[in-house]
């Protein structure tokens, strides 16, 4: 079953199955991460659309999804919200030309794109020279025994469309971008907040 299937699939439970890491975690982290922005905003993976009522009235934001089961919950909570347009639209063939956005976005969404690199390389190509692109990701630790049991579970987890062991930074380098900033925010540095310029 491909990844949009899966998700497709998955759509209706999502955000009940997300719900304890949401209320302790991922709500907190959403905030403090997209409430100061302005501008052109391209939120790659939207998903259900839990970020978008965190963006402030200056931003102008776009949020893209290749499944079509998502983006009817993040149409439900995109009402009212007269600043947010939605497409479905696949991270690996942006259709927005060179350039466009001040900032890209990603929440918890590297680990599910079948090729993260050529998906960044895109996220480059629209992203502003002078902007920014902020992650909020799940990956790979540095520490020996998380990344060994991260290991251990990847071949289960990536059968839901899950890599728990991307090494994600890494790959952010890959792909043309200079990170600015990396903040442990989980679990020793299995999430981190990332930071990097074009």
């Amino acid at each position: 079953m491909s990844v949009v299937a899966k998700y497709n699939k998955l759509s209706a439970v999502y955000d009940l199955m997300e719900s304890p890491m949401e209320s302790f975690f991922y709500s907190k982290w959403r905030k403090e991460a997209l409430s100061g922005l302005r501008g052109m905003v391209l939120e790659v993976g939207v998903g259900t659309g839990k970020n978008l009522k965190y963006y402030s009235e200056e931003c102008s934001v776009i949020g893209i999804d290749n499944s079509e089961g998502m983006l009817e919950k993040a149409r439900e909570k995109a009402e009212g919200l007269k600043n947010v347009t939605l497409l479905l639209m696949d991270a690996e063939h942006l259709e927005f030309p060179d350039n466009s956005f001040d900032y890209v976005i990603t929440t918890f969404v590297l680990c599910s794109i079948p090729d993260p690199i050529k998906a960044l390389k895109e996220m480059h190509r629209v992203l502003k020279p002078d902007g920014e692109m902020i992650n909020l990701e799940h990956m790979r630790s540095n520490n020996p025994l998380i990344a060994a049991y991260e290991d251990f579970i990847n071949p289960i987890s990536a059968l839901t469309g899950i890599n728990v062991n991307r090494r994600t930074v890494e790959n952010i380098g890959k792909a043309g971008f200079k990170i600015k900033d990396v903040k442990n925010l989980a679990f020793k540095d299995v999430f981190r907040k990332i930071r990097s310029k074009p």
